[in-house]
């Protein structure tokens, strides 16, 4: 390989495992709120169209 290969292959892997690292730390600092729980659904009928 090429000094300009290995140089592109370091280039790549630094944004690819920063970017990991980065989005992990994002995670980490702010967490995403807890979902709600699902409620009863309304029945449908059929294509969206509701009961009610």
């Amino acid at each position: 390989m090429t000094a300009v290969a290995i140089l592109f292959m370091l280039l790549a892997m630094a944004i690819i495992w920063g970017g990991l690292a980065l989005a992990i730390t994002f995670l980490a600092r702010n967490p995403l709120p807890p979902e709600e729980p699902a409620g009863p659904e309304e029945p449908t009928l059929g294509r969206g169209t509701s009961v009610a």
